[in-house]
């Protein structure tokens, strides 16, 4: 088992990788901008070191400073979270480069799957359902451009190789508009992105975003932990995710949950993932993979009883996976709704002192946050303050206590989207489950 490991982010999930730390008998060291000195996770951390000022630039995307931090402290393995540097190929190679584990995957795997044509390539070698597509980078030659489409059935929708968040993607519903607007997305993601890869697929009217956790140990096992809805999203962002995904056949689930389990094994995958699908008329398209901890992965735990972050320190620790596909058993249902600092109708970022915060109990439901009385969320990061999650023997008690967990929270000193998430609690339709990816702006916009 690795001695000492730097916590290389902030926030809940850095407290969420420290407390798994600590179940393992591991020593973590705490790395914080100046304007975070005051998190939890450095409170409790073995050690802190202090990275640069406020700017993520300057602190949390400092590949040289979180590096130099992990020498000094005498580390031996680096764990990203997620966003900042977690997906970051050059991290990950450095950090390995510098003799120190990276807790996630291989360099060169993150690269295959952070570019989505490369990505889309292997996972059809896989034999994992996709898009109707390019099948590769779509090149400036008009012609070739309309017959893909035309072969592929518009609408399409232009996508960014290396985009994400929502980010670098262009919906065209008439051939008209097709060569100029595949013209405009290659210049907005040569801007955003450093690269100008454009490729097309088929756009699907009303999907579903499901996704599967995977987990894989690079020496040959892997296995999944069941699927989760996140199609209740805004701008692309998630909202509110649930596991199981309600409404999936068990036919189409078991193909997609071993193809996905197949593709692991056959790109050498180590350590935790997500494929990320759209799910349309009993068909599953795989859009892209995560290569790191998700936001929304305690509601896998919640169903499976898998502590997902310890077993990416075990399989860093260079062990195999403590648990086999026949243990896994999908046990009951999970919601979590995201806290986020901001105002519940604008969606600005509401930064500020907490003056008082009651997280919410009871049987089934877990908060995962890192703010307190007397906190000040800052300004420069993230909105996101808390993860609120229940547990229930089925959809609806689980949801239940939601309701009751969201009515229970008090955070008083800042706006939170709190009352947005208790209206998606009690709307109609969420509980009827199965709505789509536009559900939400839809009802946003009413």
């Amino acid at each position: 088992m690795l001695d000492k490991v730097l916590i290389a982010n902030r926030g809940e999930i850095a407290l969420r990788i420290l407390r798994a730390c600590k179940e393992l008998g591991i020593k973590t060291v705490a790395v914080h901008s100046t304007a975070d000195r005051d998190l939890m996770h450095v409170r409790l951390a073995d050690e802190s070191v202090c990275i640069g000022p406020a700017s993520s630039t300057e602190s949390y995307l400092n590949i040289p400073a979180l590096i130099s931090a992990a020498e000094v402290t005498d580390c031996e393995g680096i764990h990203p979270g997620y966003g900042f540097l977690a997906e970051n190929a050059d991290f990950a190679e450095q950090v390995e480069r510098c003799g120190f584990k990276f807790i996630g995957p291989k360099a060169d795997v993150i690269r295959l799957m952070g570019d989505k044509v490369s990505a889309i390539e292997a996972m059809r070698k896989a034999g994992v359902p996709t898009v109707p597509g390019s099948d590769g980078a779509l090149p400036d030659d008009a012609e070739y451009i309309l017959a893909t489409a035309r072969r592929i059935g518009l609408p399409v929708i232009i996508k960014a190789a290396a985009g994400g968040g929502g980010r670098g993607m262009r919906v065209v519903h008439t051939e008209a508009h097709l060569v100029n607007a595949v013209q405009v997305t290659k210049a907005e993601a040569k801007a955003a992105f450093g690269d100008d890869t454009v490729y097309m697929e088929k756009f699907l009217q009303n999907p579903r975003h499901v996704e599967i956790q995977v987990l894989a140990d690079g020496q040959g096992n892997a296995i999944h932990l069941g699927d989760r809805d996140c199609s209740l999203q805004r701008r692309h962002q998630k909202v509110l995710e649930e596991a199981p995904a309600p409404g999936i056949p068990e036919e189409a689930r078991a193909a997609v949950l071993e193809s996905c389990v197949n593709a692991c094994i056959n790109i050498g995958y180590r350590g935790a993932g997500t494929f990320e699908f759209l799910y349309e008329d009993g068909g599953f398209y795989f859009i892209e993979m995560n290569t790191r901890v998700q936001v929304e992965h305690p509601v896998t735990e919640m169903v499976t009883g898998v502590d997902i972050v310890k077993e990416q320190l075990r399989i860093a620790s260079g062990m195999p996976l403590s648990i086999k596909q026949e243990d896994i058993v999908i046990r009951g249902h999970a919601f979590e709704c995201r806290i986020n600092a901001e105002d519940a109708k604008t969606f600005l970022p509401s930064p500020g002192k907490i003056k008082h915060f009651h997280a919410p109990g009871g049987l089934g439901v877990r908060m995962d946050s890192h703010i307190y009385d007397g906190y000040t969320v800052p300004p420069y990061y993230d909105s996101l303050i808390g993860k609120l999650i229940t547990w229930g023997e089925n959809r609806e008690i689980a949801l239940t206590r939601m309701r009751n967990a969201l009515d229970e929270i008090l955070i008083d000193g800042i706006k939170t989207n709190i009352a947005l998430q208790q209206d998606l609690v009690r709307d109609h339709g969420f509980m009827e489950g199965c709505v789509n990816i536009h559900y939400l702006e839809k009802k946003l916009s009413m």
